[in-house]
């Protein structure tokens, strides 16, 4: 299994490095958010994990080797324009952005153009453990390569990833804080998907962000409201935000889901959650 130098300017061609938005995705908003990368180094790497190598996104500011890593867990739309985006926003925001592909080993559902089928083929499909193990590569290669501070690393992700990061969270004792936007909190009691964040909300936590929309038809209030029941019970450390009138995918400004003011105001609170239990990217 190969590493791929973060040197390079050109790197491997995968669907992490693909342009454009997922096919699923549309129709697509034409005011979507586009970082330019100016004073960035971005591009695709590969990373090697159980079986093979998993290709990942990273953006990173340049000139420097010590900003706090940032893992950026893809939606259900996979690493696409948009999750590459908010690494590219991290990076200027001082972070070492990076997205692995994490449906990877399942399938490329950025050519799948029907949400159903993502979710029984793909979703359905992936192992927690599986993705746990995959983070921890994710960390450890970034910590190889020497071009990130990994002792100052926080994770954010996304709808699917928004659940992850809570789980995330509960795995890696190393994590310095969390921002999980509108993940699922409870779920089916499956093989691949045995606990859930609402589970592990009584356990050994880093500081977590959840950010949430009280219109969000997927995740019920009642399940919210538990979890901060279950949070405060315990004495987290942790902290959930409602949006009032915000739907599910309240930050996915390629979406018609979009909501300028919830989006910029949950961004604003993840990077000062950042910094407060992290330390800011000019603290290393």
């Amino acid at each position: 299994m190969s590493e791929v130098s973060l040197s390079r300017r050109r790197f491997l061609a995968s669907g992490a490095a693909a342009a454009g938005y997922a096919l699923a995705a549309k129709p697509l908003l034409a005011a979507a958010i586009q970082t330019p990368d100016a004073g960035l180094q971005t591009g695709a790497v590969s990373i090697p994990v159980a079986g093979g190598e998993m290709s990942a996104y990273f953006a990173a500011p340049e000139g420097t080797s010590r900003a706090p890593l940032a893992l950026v867990v893809h939606e259900i739309f996979g690493v696409h324009e948009y999750i590459r985006d908010v690494c590219r926003r991290l990076a200027k925001a001082g972070y070492f952005a990076i997205a692995p592909d994490l449906y990877q080993r399942h399938g490329d559902v950025s050519k799948i153009d029907d949400v159903q089928k993502i979710i029984q083929e793909v979703v359905m499909a992936i192992p927690d453990a599986e993705v746990m193990a995959d983070l921890d590569a994710t960390v450890a290669w970034v910590k190889q390569q020497g071009k990130a501070d990994v002792d100052r690393t926080v994770i954010t992700g996304f709808c699917w990833g928004g659940r992850i990061v809570w789980l995330y969270g509960a795995h890696a004792p190393a994590i310095r804080a969390g921002v999980a936007w509108y993940g699922r909190l409870e779920g089916a009691d499956r093989p691949q998907t045995p606990t859930h964040p609402i589970d592990v909300a009584s356990g050994d936590l880093p500081p977590i962000l959840g950010l949430y929309g009280t219109e969000d038809s997927g995740i019920p209030l009642a399940s919210i409201e538990e979890m901060k029941r279950r949070l405060a019970d315990t004495g987290q450390d942790s902290e959930i935000v409602l949006f009032p009138g915000a739907p599910h995918g309240f930050h996915a400004d390629y979406r018609a889901s979009y909501r300028a003011l919830a989006a910029s105001e949950g961004w604003r609170r993840m990077l000062a959650w950042f910094e407060k239990h992290a330390g800011g990217p000019g603290e290393g």
